[in-house]
C-alpha cells in the first residue's frame, strides 16, 4: 500500500488530500497543530475537521507535529518513508504575516526546508507537492492594463485573456511579508527538484475553496463572505469598488490535479492552480451569487484602502496545467462552489 504525508491535514486543502487519497486506498499521515487557530483565532480552528478525519476516514493517522520543529520531522520521516508528500501547511494570510512576521517566515519558508531536507535524506523519490501562492508575483499583475466593467475589473491586454502564465515576473513588486516567505519556499522546492534531482512542484494557488473551509477575515475568500452572509453579518470591503476579481478553484480538484502529478512527477516545476477565468468573479459578484442561495442580503461596509500587495484582478492561466496532464481540467463550476459552502455553514452554523 503506498502511503502519503500531508501537512497541514486539518485544513482546507489538506483534509481534502487526506479524504481524496483514502478514497484511492492510500495509507495517509496527517501532520497538523492547530496553528491557525494561534494565527486567527478561535474561529480559524481546525480541531472540527481533525476530528472528522479520524472519525471518518479508514486508516487516517494524525500527528500532532509543526513544520517548524527540525527534529520532529526529521525522526518522522526517517521512520515513515512516505512515497509522496503533500505539503499544505503555512501561515496563509499576507495582512497577518507583517504583525508576526518571525512566525510568517518560520512556517512557510523555515518549515518548507525542514520538510525538504528530511525528504531527500529519507525519501527522495518520493514526489513533493507545494501549496505556494499567486501572492508570489506580488502586485506586479496590477500594472497591466484593466478595464472596467459594470461589476469587475478585466484584463484589457489580450496577451492575458487566459489569465496569468507561470512565466510572469516574480520581481519588482510588493508581496506583503507573507508573498515573500512563500516565494523563498517556492525557489526553494524549485532549486531541491533541480539541484538534488527531485521530483517536486510548486502549485501557485489562487482562490482554493471549498466546504471545508474555515474561513475568516484575513484569510478564506469565499468562505468567509458566505459566513458573513449565512449569520447575517456585516463583511467588509477592502477597495477596489468590491470590483477585484478572484479565480477560485474547488478542493476536489486540487486534490484531483495533486494525484496527476503524483502519477507522473516532474522536477521542478511551477503550475498557476486556480479557477481560471471561469470561475472568476469580483467580490461585488459574489455578494448576489450568495444572496441568491440564502435569500439574505449581503450586509457589507466599504474601506477605500486595499490590502497591501492586493491583486486588482487576478485570474490562472490553466493552459500549461492542462498540456503537462491532459487528463486533468478544472470539474466543479463556481455556482457548484456556492452551494456546497452554503450548506456547510448552514450545517456548522446549527
Amino acid at each position: 500500500m503506498s502511503r502519503l504525508l500531508v501537512t497541514g491535514s486539518s485544513g482546507l486543502i489538506g483534509s481534502e488530500m487526506v479524504v481524496h487519497f483514502a478514497a484511492l486506498g492510500w495509507e495517509v499521515h496527517g501532520l497538523d497543530s492547530n496553528q491557525r487557530a494561534v494565527f486567527f483565532g478561535p474561529s480559524g480552528d481546525t480541531r472540527w475537521n481533525q476530528q472528522r478525519l479520524q472519525r471518518d476516514v479508514r486508516g487516517f493517522t494524525h500527528h500532532e507535529v509543526d513544520v517548524r520543529d527540525r527534529g520532529g520531522l526529521d525522526a518522522l520521516l526517517a521512520t515513515m518513508r512516505p512515497d509522496a508528500i503533500v505539503h499544505a501547511a503555512a501561515q496563509p494570510s499576507h495582512d497577518r504575516a507583517a504583525s508576526i512576521p518571525f512566525d510568517d517566515f518560520d512556517t512557510n519558508a523555515v518549515g518548507t526546508l525542514n520538510l525538504l531536507e528530511a525528504a531527500r535524506r529519507h525519501t527522495p523519490r518520493a514526489p513533493f507537492v507545494h501549496f505556494s501562492t499567486n501572492k508570489v508575483y506580488g502586485d506586479a499583475p496590477n500594472r497591466i492594463a484593466l478595464t472596467e466593467l459594470p461589476t469587475r475589473w478585466d484584463y484589457a491586454d489580450p496577451a492575458y485573456a487566459h489569465g496569468i502564465a507561470e512565466s510572469f515576473t516574480i520581481d519588482q513588486s510588493t508581496h506583503s511579508l507573507f508573498g515573500a516567505s512563500k516565494v523563498a519556499a517556492d525557489v526553494l522546492v524549485q532549486e531541491y527538484g533541480r539541484y538534488f534531482d527531485m521530483p517536486t512542484c510548486c502549485l501557485r494557488g489562487g482562490c482554493l475553496t471549498g466546504p471545508s473551509h474555515s474561513g475568516v477575515e484575513l484569510h478564506g475568500f469565499l468562505s468567509y463572505l458566505v459566513k458573513c452572509n449565512v449569520e447575517e453579518r456585516t463583511y467588509r470591503v477592502f477597495g477596489y469598488k468590491g470590483k477585484q476579481v478572484r479565480d477560485n478553484i474547488h478542493a476536489k480538484d486540487v486534490a484531483r490535479f495533486a494525484e496527476a502529478f503524483i502519477a507522473a512527477p516532474r522536477v521542478g516545476e511551477v503550475y498557476n492552480l486556480g479557477g481560471g477565468k471561469g470561475n472568476a468573479c469580483s467580490v461585488i459578484e459574489a455578494f448576489d451569487l450568495v444572496a441568491a442561495r440564502t435569500g439574505k442580503p449581503m450586509l457589507h461596509e466599504y474601506d477605500t484602502t486595499n490590502r497591501v500587495g492586493d491583486h486588482i484582478c487576478y485570474y490562472s492561466d490553466l493552459r500549461k496545467m492542462e498540456a503537462h496532464f491532459p487528463g486533468w481540467t478544472i470539474t466543479i463550476p463556481l455556482g457548484t462552489i456556492f452551494d456546497e459552502i452554503v450548506d456547510a455553514w448552514r450545517d456548522r452554523l446549527r
